[in-house]
This record gives structure tokens, C-alpha cells and sequence, in this order.
């Protein structure tokens, strides 16, 4: 423990007081069964275990959750393996009898209390990081030890396991006879392991478990020995013998388990032990359990590249299980008849259209050829039997090839070790390259290339769970935001909500709504099932319903066995909602609002879509007028910009030029954070810089000080920034050897206000601000912690203002300084008292956002959504529809972005076309399933709306009349003419007209379907496309287009809003109209105007 961290080592003492308090529960437990039982003394029998499992934990009317190793430990009757979940589950949950005095029901509940509290400590330290702060440790320590003391427990030997010579065992007395036997023993049982004779290994290893005189941890060597050899001697039993799926007290792996558990407490700080612990519970599929040994292992030995292998495989396991993959209808393996069957449901073509469509592509790309045979090989096919290596083959021939499908596929096959040896590092490789393939199919660029999106997706997945990676969410948040920007509906899904949490991002609702409803409309089962909750919260019970049933028919299992729970919801919420008063309404949805939005994470670490750099010019010229934070930036920038341009200057590095890389870094980490976006092909080389000269720091001596040293820690942390407990960690070591860097203590500050740890946070920041009492980080930082912490918040309104008073007028945080101060105002008091004062910070807030520079407008602030309530009547006007149809909103949609700017590439191709001899833009039309008849007229027709057609179904709606505004223009008419239309809640589809005289197509383009002009579409058919899978408004007769009148023409519509009479001219292509300049460039940056804008 000597290179261990006093925080890691804080973790393990806190764990050891929480185990010895499985002595005092033990008593408490058998008291309770005496009194319970009419005086019967438990024995710690298996008789008595079967019994009590049986006839009392079963029976028992409130449920107890045990998992099958505790039924079995309680089944075997010995207290002595119960652990601290077990003892207090049985403790706080069994019926009491009904014959108990006052007395003892008061003394039963006092150590209820006490009980709780244990429970409440062992699951902290479960399920967070692996160290203990001085601050926190001192508090929980003696909060236990007060208890244990209560329970009958000594103070003077709790203060023994308070010392770190609690992990030193050299003070104990050996037999060197009984040694050397038990290491006799031990090499006997190692060979007997090693030649597969695992009950003979397991005799050797009990013969030397039990010598006297054995050091603890030549003993803990042995029991970790013999758990590994039980785990293999189960394998080979369920080889040659029939054994039972069920686990009993004679399982070899819960034997393996009592074995490790045993070791564990032999070695506490013996990364081995944990490391075996975690593999019985994985062998047990207790993945939750292995990940935290696992976890306890690196914190005690972060070098053991042997602990991240198995760490691997728990959290792929427990992510498909916690995503529910075996009831999840997008993880199911289908042949390709079932393949081919869902792909015809959805385009309505045939199988045999389908196939040949299939032929088609692989003529025009031979490697697709091999895909489809790997598929297969995979999935089963008409006369073709699954053979995975077979499979693999393929794969692997089509990625040799460059084929981004084959490489996704090869990695998935990897991933399992399925006709393949497993391994998660080649398949992170493979994924790696797919997803540096360009996302549209390269000779057919109308098709996305399979598998890119797929891998950015799976990548993404990597890196939140920590999957053969170091977790970083900012770098999951990057992934997912590429594949979904590539199509993958899974990567929209998740995205949208890490936006709605708050994750990683600021907190933006409408922006995660929209990502979940672009997942859904993708046909993401569970983005449907999610989006559903969301228009329920949202009071649009239409859509709700609709999109649930949608889920359901998309195979979403947990969505069909909530159906009647669903339809439940929306009725008691209707009628909840016809029975109360407007006012009633009002008060109920904002608290209800108010506190939904309320509980969210702090974020410690957010990701900027925003380019800082291209800012440079504008900042120094803001830095000249006076501008503290301009100039401060551009500090940051110019150590940044060294930086990088030391990597861009020279391949191979010098010891002094990395050196100099380090230092330039590090300082525009000192400055100001947010600057330093290290472009993606850049990190791998900049973290491989950081780690190396981190390790030549440390291997020289890690007690020596030195500038390098500590800029390349601050770097470090910075890079590592969200894979919170190894940041959490190496920072406590940092604090240790610089305790007069204020860095230290402010990334130390934010994380562990990341880590919900706000006291710990809270005392970090005050020891930054004994060094430096007017950083106006710190003191942001420090307010906000106050804030979280609920305790005063007259201290944290306090705080804000010290901020604000101190810090430059146009830091972008002291709009949210004003937000947040409103906030404490609504939590400190009660809704009606704090509005005065609320609306007052809101208007100060709004006012500061006028201060702030270009760069961080239009102000992004989370905390507006808390205060939406008190400002915007229009939220509660309308409780029963949907009330968000504001327009703004909407022109930020991820669907609406994707839909004008495909048809932007797409009429741009035309545009190159005209203008360059001999070039065509290739296409191909499948005409439709089904013949779209039109009607002599509109009357009787049921009006519908795009959100009501369903994205994922190939359907002709008839009865139905959809009413749209052409919202881009058109150039072209072969083979068809391709428009944007928006409907009434400005949403946007792309729609496409089809047999009509080709000799009209000019005047249709330019006369006709123009910009701004409304139309009616009659038996409106949702068309999926055959290539792209992709929906969109499909006409074959015109007659069923029913344009309005001249009159309802929205005239010189604006290119982005769609607000009429835009008068400002695109100077280019003098085509394209726009409100501001805001518009123009908005439209530039969103939609891509450059696609089209060509000199006249």
C-alpha cells in the first residue's frame, strides 16, 4: 500500500469497518430470531437455513430481493457467509410479530435506523469511486463507528483498523516448518491445476489452508488458488456430467466464492483477490458485483492490464442486460428469410425484388458480395446451415477489402468469440476502421455505407461503459453524435438522452426530445417507447398513445407488457386534468415541472459543439475594446494553438519539443479549459504523448517536484477528465505532492461535484480559495456546491453575488450566476414568495446574456428550463394538446436538418449537372407497392399530420388529406421532383412527385411547386425507401395534389425561418431570401446553403 494514495486507502479501511459490522448484525440477527421464535436458538444449520428460506424469506408479504447465491447462503444456513446486503435485508424486512411490547417494537426501530445506515454506507462504497477523501472518510468512519460502539463494539479496537498499519502483516508469528509444507502443498495443487486434475489441487490446497503458522497472505494465495480451480472444476462437470442449472451450498462456484471471498479478507489490498472475487461472481452472471471487484483491483494496482480483460466482459454482460438485449427486438439474430420479410413489410417490395436488388448492389461492389454470404454463414439461409467460422471468413474477406460492413460484422463476431477467438481489443480495431470509412457508400453515394454508422455507434457504447477502453462519456458523446448524424438510430437514442440528463452536455430538454424522436422515427423500438413518456409528461396524449403502439408493434417487449399500465396513465391523467380548475393546473404542473427538471446531475465536465479556434481574430479584437474574457481566452488560445502546432510541425517529437507540448497544454488548461478541443485524429498520439511522459515523471521518483511533473498531471487529468474514479484518484496524489496548485483543488472541486460528493467538493474549493481568494472559477464553483448541498441556501445566494461582484461582466457564466440564484430563491422559499425576486434575476440574467461575446450567443443556459414556469404563460394555456408548435424550436430539429439538407445534396448534383457537360446524376426509382387513387374532393376527407404518419411503415393513407408549405426550392424533375414540405406543426418531410409529362417539368419546378406555396395531398402514401429505408411523401398522380391559392402563398418566404416577406438577398446566388443576418447564417451553418448557391 506504500504507492497507494491516502484517499485509496481510506476506501479500503472505511470497507474493513463496514465488515467487521458483519459481526454485530450476525448477533442481532439470531437475538431477532429467538424473540421472533419463541426462544428457538438458530444453529447455523442447514436444517435451519432450508426452513427459515422456506417458510419465512419466500412467505414474507413484503418481498425481499435476494439473488440465487444469497437464497443459497441462506438456504446453507451459516450466518458466518452471509454478507452485509443478506444481514440487513433479513434484518429490515422480515415481519415482526404481532406480540412484541412497546418496548421492544422502540428498540427493534432504534436499530432499524442504525441498520439503514450500514446499508446505506456499503452501497456508497459499492457502487463509487474506489477512494475516500480526509473529509468525507473522517465523517463516515466515525458515523460507523458510532454505531458499531452502539451494537456492543470496542472504540479502541475500530481506531486499531483506523491505522494503515492495519494492512501490514508483518507482525505475525510464523511456523516456518508449517510454511514451507504449505508451500509444498501449494506447488503440488498448482501442477495438479495445471494438468486439469482440479479435485486434486482442491485437496492440496484445503491440506495447506489449514496449518497453523501461515502468514495471511501466503493463505490467501492458497484459498484465491482454490477458488480458481473450483470454477474450472464446474466447467469440466458441466462437460461430462448432467448437473443442475440450480445453485446449491455444493456448487463448486459457490464454494469458489466462500474460497475468494476468504482470500479477499486474508489480503484486503491484494489486487488478485478482488480479481478473483470479481471472476466467481461473473461465473455466477453477478456481473454488477464483479465490475466493483474489478474496479477495487485497479484502484490497488492501476498497471495489472491482467484485471482489464475480465472487466471487459462484465460490462459488456451487464450492459446488454441492463438494455434488456434478450427482450430487445433490435439484438435478435434473424435468418435472411426473416430478414427479407421485415425489409418487405417495411418497403412493401417482394422477397425476390429484394434479392435482386441485393445482386444489383453486389455487381456494383464485388465485396458486398461476401458480406452477404458472411450473413449468411451468421444468420441461416434458404439451404445454407449457420456456421460461424464460415462466417468470420467472409467477414474478414470483405474487410480486407475495405468494406465497412465486413469490419462492423468481423467486430461483432470478436466481440463474442463466436467462429473467432475472442478478443475485444482486435474487434475495438476493427470498429476503429469501419468507422474511419466514409459514411456514404462509395461508388453509390445515395446509399449510406453499412456499417460506419454502426461501428460510431458501437465505439460510442465502448466508451460510456469502459469497454476495452478508459470510459470517457465526452468521447461516447462524440461517437454518438457522429452515428447519429450518419443515420444509426440506437446512437440518436442515446444521445437524446444524455441531453435530457444533462450528461456530459448542458442540459437542453427540447434538443433530447427531438434526438429521441428522430431515434424513433428511424424505427429505434425503444427511442419509440421513450418518446412516448415524453409526450405523456407533455400532456399530448394523442401522440403518446401513438407512438406506445408503435413500439409495441416494433417488438418492444417491455413496451408490450406496459401496454394497459400506458393506456392507464393517460386516463388517469385525463381525467386528472378534466376535474381540476385552469389555476389548479397551472400550480400542479409547475411544481411537478419544476422538480422533473430539478433533478439533474451536476455537470462537471460538458462538450462544446463550438469552434473556439476559428474565434481567435474576433476575441483579440474584443480583448483590444477592454474585454477581460476576450483576453483571457485568447491566452488560452495562443498556448493551445502552440501546442498544436508543435504536433503538426514534426512527425517524431524531441524530449525538449514534448517537453515544450506539455507545458503549452497544460497552460491553456490553467487558463480556461473549453478551448482546448484536440481534433479526433489527434487524441490517440496526444494521450500516448501525456501517458509517456507521465510515466518517465513517476519512474524517476514520485516524490520529487518538478514543473514537467506537474504540467503533465494537470494534462493528464484533463484528458482523462470523465473517467471519474481514476481521475478521482490520481487527483488525491496530486493534492498530496502539490498542495499550493490551485488547479488541483478546482478540477478536484468540479468532479466531485460530478460525483454528487458536494462536501467533499465544497472543502476542495475553500482550499483553493485559501491560495487564491478572488478566482472567480472557484467561486462560481463553490456556489454552485452550496446550492446542491440544500443545507443554506442564504450562503449560496451569498455565494452567486460574491461571484458576480468579482468576476468580468461578460463571463459567460454570470447570466447562469443570476439563473441559479433564482433557483435558491424557489427552493428556499415557497412558489409565491420567491416570483418577485425570481422575475427581477430573470431580467438581470437576460440583461448580462447582452454582455456576453459572439461566441457564446445565442446564450445556452440549462437552468432557463427551471424558470420556464414563471414566465411563460403560454405553457400552460393549452394543458391537453401538445403546446411546444413554436417555430424556433423546430428549425433546430435533428430530422428537419437531415431532410433540407439531403434534398440540398441532391439538387445541388442537379445544379452540377447543368452546368458541366456530360455529367449525370444516376438514379433509380422502384415504383410503389400499392396504386394511390385520388378523390374528386377534399370534403369528407379526415385531416392528418406528418407526426401522425408512422416513419416506419410503408402505408397509403386513405380518407386522409395531409396540408403542407413547400419550404425549399427545386431544381430538378428527373425522375422525379423532389420538395420539402412542412405541415402545421412545423414538421418537415421530404416528398416526391412521380408520372407526370416530362415536358412540364420546368414549369412545374419553376412555376408551380415553388417556394412558399401551400398544397393539399390527397390518400397521402408514406413511401420507404428501398436503398435508404428512408420515409418520404410519395405521389404518382398529380391530380391527388390540390394546390391552394396564390393568395395563402407565403411570398419571398425566408430560407431558414420560413417567415414571409424576407427581404435581405443571398449576394451569390441572389435566390435564397432571409429575415437577418442570423437567418443567412444559420442557414449556412444547419442546412448547408453552399450546397446550392450558385452565381447566377
Amino acid at each position: 500500500m506504500a504507492n497507494t494514495s491516502s484517499e485509496v486507502r481510506n476506501y479500503f479501511k472505511i470497507d474493513l469497518l463496514i465488515g467487521r459490522s458483519r459481526v454485530s448484525l450476525r448477533n442481532l440477527f439470531k437475538n431477532r430470531y429467538s424473540l421472533y421464535n419463541n426462544g428457538q436458538v438458530w444453529d447455523d444449520s442447514p436444517t435451519s437455513g432450508s426452513n427459515y428460506l422456506t417458510n419465512v424469506v419466500l412467505k414474507n408479504k413484503k418481498s425481499i430481493s435476494l439473488t440465487p447465491v444469497q437464497k443459497t447462503a441462506v438456504s446453507n444456513g451459516d450466518s458466518e457467509q452471509w454478507d452485509i446486503s443478506v444481514l440487513t435485508s433479513l434484518l429490515l424486512f422480515i415481519e415482526r410479530p404481532k406480540t412484541l411490547t412497546t418496548n421492544e417494537i422502540q428498540q427493534l426501530d432504534q436499530e432499524d435506523k442504525s441498520i439503514q445506515k450500514i446499508r446505506e454506507y456499503r452501497n456508497e462504497l459499492a457502487h463509487n469511486a474506489k477512494s475516500v477523501h480526509n473529509v468525507e472518510f473522517n465523517q463516515v468512519w466515525n458515523n460507523l463507528a458510532a454505531i458499531l460502539i452502539e451494537f456492543g463494539d470496542i472504540d479502541v479496537e475500530l481506531d486499531k483498523l483506523k491505522d494503515d498499519s492495519v494492512f501490514d502483516s508483518s507482525t505475525e508469528s510464523i511456523n516456518e516448518e508449517n510454511r514451507n509444507e504449505a508451500l509444498r502443498l501449494k506447488s503440488l495443487g498448482v501442477q495438479a491445476h495445471t494438468d486439469g486434475k482440479y479435485s486434486e489441487a482442491i485437496g492440496f490446497f484445503t491440506k495447506a489452508t489449514v496449518l497453523p503458522g501461515v502468514s495471511s497472505h501466503d493463505r490467501a494465495m492458497l484459498f484465491s488458488n482454490m477458488a480458481a480451480s473450483r470454477l474450472l472444476l464446474h466447467e469440466q462437470q458441466e462437460k461430462f456430467y448432467n448437473i443442475s442449472e440450480s445453485l446449491d451450498a455444493k456448487d463448486e462456484r459457490y464454494l469458489a466464492l466462500q474460497d475468494a471471498k476468504q482470500a479477499r479478507k486474508l489480503w484486503p489490498t491484494w489486487w488478485k483477490a478482488h480479481v478473483r472475487v470479481g471472476k466467481v461472481h461473473a461465473a455466477l452472471d453477478e456481473h454488477e458485483k464483479a465490475i466493483n471487484s474489478f474496479e477495487r483491483a485497479f484502484a490497488l494496482d492501476p498497471t495489472r492490464k491482467e484485471i482489464q480483460e475480465p472487466l471487459d466482459e462484465s460490462r459488456i454482460t451487464l450492459h446488454r442486460q441492463s438494455r434488456n438485449d434478450y427482450v430487445d427486438p433490435r439484438q435478435n439474430i434473424k435468418s435472411i428469410p426473416e430478414v427479407l420479410k421485415e425489409r418487405q413489410e417495411k418497403s412493401g417490395l417482394d422477397a425476390e425484388k429484394l434479392r435482386k436488388y441485393d445482386e444489383f448492389l453486389m455487381e456494383i461492389d464485388p465485396s458486398k458480395a461476401d458480406v452477404f454470404k458472411g450473413h449468411q454463414y451468421e444468420c441461416g439461409d434458404i439451404g445454407v446451415q449457420q456456421n460461424y467460422e464460415k462466417a468470420a471468413e467472409y467477414f474478414g474477406k470483405a474487410a480486407d477489402q475495405g468494406n465497412a460492413e465486413g469490419m462492423y460484422n468481423l467486430a461483432k463476431l470478436r466481440d463474442r468469440g463466436l467462429g473467432v477467438k475472442k478478443d475485444h481489443q482486435i474487434a475495438l480495431k476493427l470498429l476503429e476502421q469501419a468507422a474511419s470509412q466514409p459514411p456514404k457508400h462509395p461508388l453509390y453515394p445515395q446509399l449510406p455505407n453499412v456499417g460506419v454508422a454502426e461501428s460510431e455507434h458501437a465505439l460510442g457504447v465502448r466508451y460510456f461503459e469502459g469497454i476495452s477502453v478508459r470510459k470517457d462519456p465526452g468521447v461516447a458523446l462524440y461517437w454518438y453524435q457522429r452515428a447519429s448524424d450518419h443515420g444509426s438510430a440506437m446512437a440518436a437514442n442515446n444521445l437524446g438522452t444524455m441531453y435530457l440528463r444533462g450528461y456530459v452536455v448542458e442540459r437542453d430538454l427540447d434538443k433530447g426530445m427531438q434526438l429521441i424522436e428522430l431515434a424513433a422515427k428511424r424505427g429505434d423500438p425503444v427511442g419509440m417507447e421513450s418518446l412516448a413518456g415524453l409526450f405523456l409528461y407533455k400532456n399530448n396524449f394523442q401522440m403518446a398513445k401513438i407512438w406506445h403502439d408503435r413500439a409495441c408493434e416494433a417488438g418492444n417487449l417491455e413496451a408490450q407488457n406496459n401496454r394497459d399500465q400506458f393506456a392507464k396513465q393517460i386516463e388517469d391523467k385525463q381525467r386528472s386534468i378534466s376535474q381540476s380548475s385552469l389555476n389548479d393546473l397551472m400550480i400542479s404542473s409547475s411544481f411537478d415541472y419544476f422538480w422533473r427538471l430539478y433533478k439533474t446531475e451536476y455537470v462537471a465536465s460538458t462538450t462544446s459543439e463550438h469552434s473556439y479556434l476559428q474565434d481567435y481574430e474576433m476575441l483579440c479584437e474584443y480583448a483590444k475594446r477592454g474585454s477581460k474574457t476576450a483576453k483571457h481566452l485568447c491566452n488560452a488560445l495562443e498556448h493551445f494553438m502552440q501546442a498544436l502546432n508543435i504536433l503538426l510541425s514534426f512527425d517524431n517529437l524531441s524530449q525538449k519539443e514534448e517537453q515544450t507540448f506539455i507545458h503549452e497544454l497544460s497552460q491553456c488548461y490553467r487558463i480556461e479549459t473549453i478551448v482546448a478541443q484536440i481534433p479526433c485524429q489527434m487524441q490517440q498520439r496526444v494521450l500516448q504523448l501525456v501517458n509517456r511522459t507521465l510515466c518517465l515523471c513517476t519512474e524517476k521518483s514520485n516524490s520529487d517536484v518538478s514543473q514537467l511533473d506537474e504540467d503533465v498531471r494537470i494534462c493528464y487529468i484533463a484528458l482523462n477528465f470523465n473517467s471519474y474514479e481514476l481521475v478521482n484518484e490520481f487527483l488525491a496524489l496530486c493534492k498530496e505532492k502539490y498542495p499550493k496548485s490551485v488547479c488541483f483543488y478546482l478540477m478536484s472541486g468540479a468532479l466531485n461535484g460530478f460525483l454528487r460528493r458536494y462536501h467533499v467538493g465544497l472543502y476542495d474549493i475553500n482550499k483553493g480559495l485559501e491560495i487564491e481568494p478572488n478566482n472567480y472559477e472557484l467561486l462560481y464553483h463553490k456556489a454552485v456546491l452550496l446550492r446542491h448541498l440544500y443545507i443554506d441556501y442564504d450562503e449560496a445566494i451569498n455565494a452567486y453575488q460574491t461571484f458576480i461582484n468579482i468576476a468580468p461582466n461578460d463571463h459567460r457564466k454570470i447570466p447562469d450566476a443570476y439563473y441559479e440564484t433564482a433557483i435558491c430563491y424557489i427552493l428556499r422559499d415557497t412558489i409565491e414568495a420567491a416570483v418577485p425576486q425570481v422575475r427581477k434575476l430573470y431580467a438581470k440574467g437576460k440583461e448580462a446574456e447582452k454582455s456576453q461575446l459572439p461566441c457564446f450567443l445565442p446564450y445556452q443556459s440549462g437552468n432557463l428550463d427551471y424558470l420556464k414556469p414563471m414566465f411563460d404563460s403560454e405553457f400552460f394555456s393549452n394543458i391537453e394538446p401538445d403546446s411546444e408548435n413554436n417555430r424556433k424550436q423546430h428549425l433546430t430539429d435533428s430530422h428537419r436538418v437531415e431532410v433540407i439538407t439531403k434534398h440540398r445534396m441532391w439538387e445541388g448534383q442537379a445544379l452540377d449537372e447543368k452546368h458541366t457537360l456530360g455529367q449525370i446524376v444516376a438514379s433509380t426509382s422502384i415504383g410503389p407497392r400499392v396504386k394511390q387513387q385520388t378523390s374528386k374532393s377534399l370534403i369528407g376527407l379526415k385531416p392528418i399530420t406528418l407526426r401522425e404518419l408512422d416513419p416506419t411503415k410503408d402505408r397509403v393513407y386513405k380518407g386522409y388529406v395531409l396540408s403542407g408549405t413547400i419550404i425549399d426550392e427545386t431544381y430538378s424533375w428527373e425522375p422525379s421532383v423532389h420538395l420539402v414540405i412542412e405541415d402545421e406543426n412545423f414538421d418537415c418531410e421530404r416528398m416526391l412527385i412521380y408520372n407526370f409529362p416530362k415536358e412540364q417539368g420546368e414549369y412545374l419546378t419553376r412555376k408551380l411547386y415553388t417556394i412558399g406555396s401551400k398544397m393539399h395531398i390527397i390518400n397521402p402514401y408514406l413511401r420507404i425507401g428501398t436503398g435508404d429505408m428512408k420515409p418520404s411523401i410519395r405521389v404518382d398522380d398529380v391530380a391527388s395534389i390540390v394546390m391552394q391559392s396564390d393568395s395563402e402563398r407565403i411570398v419571398n418566404m425566408c430560407r431558414y425561418c420560413c417567415e414571409a416577406d424576407a427581404s435581405k438577398l443571398c449576394g451569390k446566388c441572389q435566390r435564397a431570401r432571409y429575415c437577418s443576418k442570423e437567418c443567412q447564417i444559420n442557414d449556412w451553418k444547419l442546412y448547408k446553403h453552399k450546397l446550392i448557391c450558385k452565381s447566377k
